[in-house]
């Protein structure tokens, strides 16, 4: 429970974040912000994002003490990784051709790649472990150095440049202050291996693969925004999709830092069949937290835009997350319920393929659909990427034979999905604002929340129990 808080803590720090600096920098230095953390996200899904995966899957406090092979290669791949970056880009500063952006934020992006690869790496051996004290340390000090550095850069400075760099220092920060504890006196340089390090790759390649498709995506749509329109639509664009795949992030990661452990354990203890059932209901709950969260937003849509988004994006942010919701909810789907299954029976090859299906969707759109005064054909192709890529990797997973959810228990979520509407319905006549913004959280979560109950669906109400009995709470 700790960690899942301090998942949660760290997205709404990043939320905040991301409006503060789109607040600061305004709609067109933002757009250039945004294209450079998309080239971040791409280069570090490609290049490190495999050590993560790795360290998540195969890496524990049993392997910690029995086998320092693993911890010893991932982290001399680390630095092998690193050094061919840096390698890359000094060549390429010197004989590579010049490219139609800032060569400042490309080179500041390359340089956040590397360290938001070394601190993610780091958090996912503290999280493989269930070390919450340091869990907790790592998020808190990386989030103040954010809000300070990367915030305050923003302000000060009104430069996309400026609060790249204020990312860059503060997980760098983050990691120094914490290196004593990150450090695995077992696992000395000595004891890595080259064919431990292919092994771990080879696992995560087809899910990097996977991933670097979906990153893509992003990228590509601003860029050909940026070029048709102009940086500060691609600002306006990116924004929405920014906010609303952290909240889908917010809500996913805080569930998958619990619930993959748990099948990953499983799995290690109690053998195949226990971890697939495992699997299955974190399907399930997974879904019983997605599916009110994005229907949620829409319905509170125009409150969230007075009280939250910056004056210059209100109106575009609601139309283009309007737009991209559905992608947003496949994409967490994917992550966070559907991918588990290939995770756990180490079979990821399928993913590329569903990735693939995916992209091949999106392009077809863009031909397909009309050219208007913005980029709604855009929205609507991006969000078809992964509305696709969701149902090709639902009948991917189908032929390793997983323990699905219970039908009852997605009946139940769309139940009180349901309900959830009804009951919010009456409250859209209500002016946008903060007064109404509460009323219809409180309404839906009431509504959602005694109906999930009532159903137990995926088991909540036992695990709430359950949870009420140990603290001594009445229920």
């Amino acid at each position: 429970m700790k960690v899942m808080l301090a998942f949660l803590a760290n997205s709404v720090t990043n939320f905040v974040i991301g409006i503060l600096v789109a607040t600061y920098l305004g709609p067109g230095e933002y757009g250039r912000f945004a294209i450079a953390f998309a080239i971040v996200g791409v280069v570090q899904t490609a290049l490190f994002d495999w050590l993560r995966l790795a360290a998540t899957r195969f890496y524990s406090e049993k392997v910690r003490e029995n086998q320092p092979v693993v911890r010893a290669s991932l982290d001399l791949s680390f630095i092998a990784v690193t050094g061919g970056l840096v390698l890359s880009t000094l060549l390429y500063a010197l004989v590579g051709p010049k490219l139609d952006f800032d060569t400042t934020l490309i080179l500041l992006a390359l340089a956040t790649a590397a360290v938001n690869g070394l601190f993610d790496y780091s958090i996912a051996l503290v999280r493989a472990r269930f070390e919450d004290q340091l869990f907790w340390r790592l998020v808190l000090v990386k989030n103040l150095l954010s809000l300070v550095l990367t915030g305050g850069g923003a302000f000060f400075f009104r430069s996309a440049s400026v609060a790249m760099g204020g990312v860059i220092v503060s997980l760098l920060g983050t990691v120094i202050a914490a290196r004593a504890s990150l450090t695995d006196q077992h696992a000395q340089p000595r004891f890595a291996r080259r064919n431990m390090a292919a092994t771990l790759a080879a696992y995560s390649a087809p899910i990097v693969a996977a991933h670097l498709i979906y990153q893509a995506v992003p990228l590509a749509t601003r860029s050909v925004v940026a070029d048709v329109f102009d940086f500060a639509e691609a600002g306006q664009f990116a924004l929405a999709f920014d906010l609303g795949m952290r909240a889908i992030l917010a809500l996913g990661s805080a569930l998958d830092v619990l619930l993959f452990q748990i099948a990953v354990a499983a799995h290690e203890n109690h053998g195949d069949d226990e971890a697939r059932w495992q699997v299955g209901r974190n399907m399930a709950v997974v879904l019983a937290v997605l599916l009110p969260g994005c229907v949620g937003v829409y319905l509170v849509m125009p409150s969230i835009e007075l009280l939250i988004v910056p004056g210059q994006f209100r109106g575009p942010f609601g139309h283009y997350l309007g737009l991209l919701l559905p992608g947003l909810f496949s994409m967490g789907m994917i992550l966070f319920a559907v991918n588990p299954v290939f995770q756990i029976a180490k079979k990821t090859a399928p993913m590329i393929g569903a990735a693939l299906v995916g992209a091949l969707a999106g392009v077809i759109l863009v031909f397909l659909l009309p050219w208007g005064d913005d980029a709604s054909n855009l929205a609507l192709a991006q969000c078809g990427v992964y509305v696709v890529a969701l149902l090709a990797t639902l009948v991917l997973a189908a032929r390793e034979k997983p323990i699905w959810p219970r039908l009852r228990d997605l009946v139940a979520t769309a139940a009180a999905t349901l309900g959830m509407i009804a009951a919010l319905t009456p409250l859209q006549s209500m002016a946008p604002g903060l007064t109404t913004l509460l009323a219809q959280i409180s309404v839906g979560a009431i509504v959602y929340g005694a109906l999930t109950f009532a159903f137990d669906t995926a088991g909540l109400r036992g695990e709430l129990i359950a949870w009420a009995k140990r603290r001594r709470l009445p229920i």
